[in-house]
């Protein structure tokens, strides 16, 4: 172990063959969802390193340079150029990982698994000492990138993942995976996926929804049971309480979606939007054939295929009239029995 002050690092990869079961350099292995060299660039950068080589093949650059944090002033070198840097730089040749002031050498999957074990416990201690009430902290995983704001609720079963921001005030599980998300204050999220999207202030999440990369969820908003959600923008107090897909879609407030909704975005070859107008009501078993807008205020009632825009405060029916042949049933069952018994 040594303290580590110097100005400028090159790390070495794949670490003089130290790799684990699946090839991958022990440095590039991940400790809680992070890299385990983006958990010593960070602690390096805070100690006032400023300047990174990676030094390593080029089948391993792309991987190595993504676990530096944006805007890091790092620089890739072959094997033989990295040897040939001065001695004003401190060459890292070994696995390591940040314990305190200290960086702690390993060398086998099972002595990272071990330092994995102790940071677990060191971050759920540290959130708990910001106050955060974190209900099981076996069973709660906290990436080092994630913040959280005081007076959050984490339940059994949450993981926060990437850089991942969670405001004050929040209910976070059981059962729920957050992923590089920036989370507003007085959120839930029970039992659901997010990933790579904003929740706005005051909005519900779940059970069973999932929200995927490029979202942008207004204040207030409701996403409810089996929802999924995808490179979308809903206004404020928008809800869709079950068995909804919106995708590739801009969508105001006040909207209310009933179940079974679907934005039927592609055609097999290319993706298209959906628009929709603030206070719109959206029908139960609606289907949305982008490229498509509904109008501001407009109704589409339950069982319509939308095919064309409909005008602001408008009515949109599209399904077939509804006949009813009387004595049917009586006459088809009449005949099913008659025919067993031929």
């Amino acid at each position: 172990m040594k303290p580590v002050d110097q100005k400028k690092v090159a790390v070495f990869l794949p670490d003089g063959g130290a790799l684990s079961h699946d090839r991958k350099p022990l440095m590039l292995q991940e400790v809680l969802f992070c890299p385990v060299l983006t958990w010593c660039v960070r602690a390096w950068k805070s100690r006032g390193v400023e300047r990174f080589f990676l030094v390593c093949e080029e089948a391993l650059r792309q991987q190595g340079l993504a676990c530096f944090p944006a805007g890091t002033d790092v620089t890739w070198l072959a094997p033989a150029q990295g040897e040939a840097l001065g001695e004003d730089v401190e060459k890292v040749r070994e696995p390591l990982m940040p314990r305190g002031e200290m960086m702690i050498a390993f060398h086998t999957p099972e002595e990272l698994g071990q330092l994995q074990d102790a940071w677990h416990r060191e971050i759920v201690a540290g959130h708990r000492k910001n106050g955060v009430m974190i209900l099981d902290g076996a069973a709660t995983y906290i990436d080092p990138r994630v913040t959280i704001a005081p007076g959050t609720v984490l339940l059994p079963g949450t993981i926060l993942r990437g850089e991942t921001t969670i405001g004050a005030g929040c209910e976070i599980g059981p059962w729920a995976v957050v992923d590089s998300c920036t989370v507003a204050d007085g959120v839930t999220i029970n039992a659901s996926q997010v990933s790579g999207s904003a929740i706005g202030p005051g909005s519900d999440v779940g059970p069973y929804a999932h929200i995927r990369p490029g979202c942008q969820v207004g204040p207030k908003c409701h996403v409810g049971a089996f929802v999924q959600l995808k490179n979308c923008s809903l206004g404020e107090g928008t809800k869709m309480s079950h068995l909804t897909y919106v995708g590739d879609a801009d969508v105001g407030s006040g909207v209310n979606f009933g179940c079974g909704t679907v934005t039927s975005n592609y055609d097999g070859f290319k993706k298209y939007r959906t628009v929709i107008g603030d206070n719109a009501f959206i029908g139960c078993n609606t289907n949305l054939i982008a490229p498509v807008e509904v109008g501001e205020g407009s109704y589409i009632a339950a069982g319509t295929t939308v095919t064309k825009n409909v005008p602001a405060d408008s009515l949109a029916v599209g399904r077939a009239k509804q006949e009813n042949k009387e004595g049917w049933a009586r006459h088809n069952r009449a005949m099913k029995a008659k025919s067993k018994k031929q």
